[in-house]
């Protein structure tokens, strides 16, 4: 190992502890290794999978094919239904088997014997977590949890092309730039990124049976944009972790709570309402505020309008793109602000429209969305983590994780 790994090592060992006593009495985020929930009396001449001696069974593995059930899978092995139905029962407030989903992998761990009777099936429900049914010595169904371990990491690029590809170029996982992206969403703009702007970052990446799950915490980074350095620093305050720059000031922005005033929630977001004209069941991604026509709707952030048209069912809609990670719609709008047009830019709290009842509406209201990375998420559920600078009473505890964060991002380039 070089000197300046060595003198990373111990500058990170620090930090780490640094970090683990921060105020508050929160406890470090940094994951330990799950231990598995199906305990099994460890016997050196065994081979153990998933808790269980998988050298005294055939194994047979599948997949969940579409609509399929694992019921018709257990039948082919000698399962009952008596014994499937108590299993389900006994374990219901254990696992929900309406939520296993197709293309899932399982294994059977069945008898030597003529009768090849499945005791045991495991189904793998995600990277982390498996499920194993138990028609052996009881009906039950046990949750299994893999073993996470972590490697704390480094890592630093220049931009070609985006940061996406330049994380690609670089050997590293896809979630990291996701990460970054999330971090630096307020104070970069990846649309416009040049060739040459780079980054530096360290981060924790987590495993499981040697395959990368993708990073896990961020220690800090740091951002460099046409010569201007930005840096990330993670620090808790008021009980919830964000990031600062080097001056103590959040990196991230404030939304307005809501797209209006004086208004109430009709209707949730959902992923199954019926539609009250349709008729028919089907996901509402937003949250419908009842208010008067032509009660003003304001910007709940700044960012540039992506498009202000007339869009069928969703009536006179506005939608703006905040950063690179967040976007907003306004739908049934009976007109459009002053200046209202794609390609504008707002401010946040600027008028951007008017309450209507355009498209397919019952009443005068505002059907509101927020998205997240392209994807629709409760308005009312997004995270919002505080937004002030550190306070006064945090400097100094912020001082020296900021040292420490920095001299590790200053051994590498």
């Amino acid at each position: 190992m070089s000197h300046q790994g060595k003198a990373l090592i111990i500058i990170l060992l620090i930090f780490l502890f640094v970090s683990c006593n921060n105020s508050d009495n929160i406890k470090s985020d940094i994951p330990k290794d799950v231990s598995d929930t199906v305990s099994a009396q460890q016997v050196k001449s065994s081979e153990f999978m998933y808790g269980i001696p998988s050298d005294s069974f055939d194994l047979i593995s599948g997949h969940i094919k579409r609509n399929g059930f694992l019921s018709e899978i257990l039948l082919q092995h000698g399962v009952t239904m008596q014994e499937i139905d108590q299993t389900l029962k006994n374990s219901k407030t254990v696992f929900d088997v309406r939520k296993i989903r197709s293309g899932n992998n399982y294994v059977l761990f069945c008898d030597r014997d003529s009768s090849g009777k499945a005791r045991y099936l495991v189904y793998e429900h995600d990277p982390t977590t498996c499920y194993v049914f138990s028609f052996k010595d009881s009906l039950n169904i046990t949750p299994f949890r893999k073993k996470i371990s972590s490697e704390i990491r480094y890592a630093s690029g220049t931009i070609e092309t985006s940061l996406w590809d330049a994380m690609m170029n670089g050997g590293l996982h896809p979630s990291l730039a996701i990460e970054l992206s999330e971090i630096f969403a307020w104070t970069v703009d990846f649309f416009g990124l040049q060739k040459g702007d780079n980054f530096k970052v360290i981060y924790e990446e987590l495993f499981i049976e040697g395959k990368s799950l993708g990073a896990g915490k961020i220690y800090g980074a740091q951002f460099n944009r046409s010569g201007s350095i930005i840096d990330a620093i993670p620090f808790i305050q008021d009980g919830k972790e964000t990031f600062f720059d080097a001056d103590g000031n959040s990196l991230r922005k404030a939304f307005l709570k809501a797209p209006l005033q004086f208004s109430r929630i009709s209707s949730h977001f959902s992923s199954a309402r019926m539609h009250p004209i349709l008729r028919i069941v089907r996901p509402h991604f937003g949250v419908d505020y009842a208010a008067p026509i032509g009660t003003p709707v304001h910007a709940i952030g700044d960012g540039r309008i992506i498009s202000a048209t007339n869009e069928g069912g969703a009536g006179r809609m506005v939608k703006i793109q905040h950063n690179s990670v967040y976007a907003t719609g306004y739908m049934h709008l009976s007109r459009f602000g002053e200046g209202i047009r794609a390609g504008a830019f707002v401010k946040q709290g600027d008028i951007i429209g008017y309450v209507g009842s355009s498209g397919l509406s019952t009443g005068p209201h505002l059907d509101f969305r927020f998205y997240r990375n392209g994807s629709p998420v409760d308005p009312l559920k997004v995270d919002a983590p505080p937004v002030e600078p550190v306070s006064e009473a945090n400097k100094a505890r912020f001082e020296k994780i900021k040292t420490v964060d920095l001299s590790l991002l200053g051994t590498f380039n």
